[in-house]
């Protein structure tokens, strides 16, 4: 057993990790286990293969989805929402685009502002979760919030403007979200095991989110019953290790549409990072990853080209995945 390996261990039985980590290095895994319970209340263990909730992370699905459009001549960046939106959400500016979207640089009001200091635990959501369960059904909360900049003023990172690309986008393709994520995502990238799935209906392969490190309280009441653009979709080690590997190999999208998800639009000081189009970028160097951070959910996936590492850890409670992230940053030097 490597160091690094047995350092994992370590530090999933000292905090009671629940998930699945996976790192690889120079193309060659180094580490690829899991730990702890996928449901607790049956005793089934999680395993390298159990399909975990990404929360944010599927921001960046949908944002290459957004740029498969693009390639595909469906969309522009330049679009504006107004093109596609008609009458609906009077109160989104005439001059938002699909790229201030991608960008977080809308300026639309937010149906769940993550800087507003609340509880992850908090029932956040304005209406029943089952009512949520396809895109335009988010309609009604995204309406009647008002503009809180100019469009392309600034950053401000928002879950509206991904629920909104995703009505943009099934509006322009004709095609529901999670079909355009499996067809122009998943498919190409060799991802079988990543969807969108009902938090009411899981499948046995899904871990359950968990509110607490421990206890059987769930977050079924706490997220959408089925996810939009801005989160819900469900994935696992080998799935996320394809993503990394297909978009960079551009086997999703060509290579210049791949640097312009990857080219730094924005600042985020506050949080010691800057942000492309649906991707996270470290403060300097090269690495990019994906974050998802909710009631039940923890995720962090990160490559860094110039060191040729990638890891991901998927964790199903809420703050399951920092200690794992500290460690691997602390030892990857990523």
């Amino acid at each position: 057993m490597t160091t690094l390996q047995t350092e994992v261990a370590e530090v999933a039985e000292r905090t009671g990790f629940s998930g699945a980590v996976r790192v690889d290095r120079e193309g060659d895994t180094v580490v690829c286990a899991a730990y702890g319970l996928a449901d607790r209340a049956h005793g089934i263990p999680a395993t390298v293969d159990t399909q975990f909730a990404m929360a944010s992370g599927t921001k960046s699905l949908t944002a290459v989805t957004v740029m498969a459009l693009v390639e595909q001549g469906t969309l522009r960046l330049d679009t504006t929402a107004r093109s596609l939106l008609g009458e609906d959400l009077p109160l989104v500016g005439d001059g938002v685009t699909v790229e201030h979207l991608l960008a977080h640089r809308s300026g639309i009001g937010d149906y769940l502002d993550e800087s507003s200091g609340g509880n992850v635990r908090d029932y956040a959501l304005p209406v029943p979760v089952h009512e949520l369960a396809t895109s335009e059904a988010y309609l009604r909360v995204l309406d009647g919030r008002p503009s809180v900049f100019a469009p392309g003023e600034r950053f401000a990172y928002t879950n509206s403007g991904y629920v909104l690309l995703a009505v943009l986008a099934e509006r322009a393709a004709g095609t529901d979200l999670p079909t355009l994520v499996s067809d122009l995502v998943c498919d190409p990238a060799g991802m079988p095991d990543t969807a969108f799935l009902r938090t009411d209906s899981l499948p046995g392969r899904a871990a359950v989110g968990y509110l607490d490190a421990t206890g059987l309280r769930t977050n079924v009441l706490h997220l959408p019953v089925r996810g939009s653009g801005d989160g819900g979709t469900y994935s696992t080690l080998a799935d996320l290790h394809a993503l990394w590997s297909a978009l960079f190999a551009g086997q999703i999208v060509a290579p210049p549409l791949v640097a312009e998800l990857l080219r730094p639009r924005s600042d985020w000081p506050q949080e010691s990072r800057r942000y492309g189009l649906g991707f996270h970028l470290a403060p300097a160097g090269d690495a990019v990853y994906m974050e998802g951070y909710d009631a039940g959910v923890s995720l962090l996936s990160l490559h860094q080209p110039s060191t040729a590492i990638t890891y991901t850890i998927l964790a199903n409670w809420s703050e399951g995945a920092w200690p794992m992230i500290r460690l691997l940053d602390e030892r990857l030097g990523t």
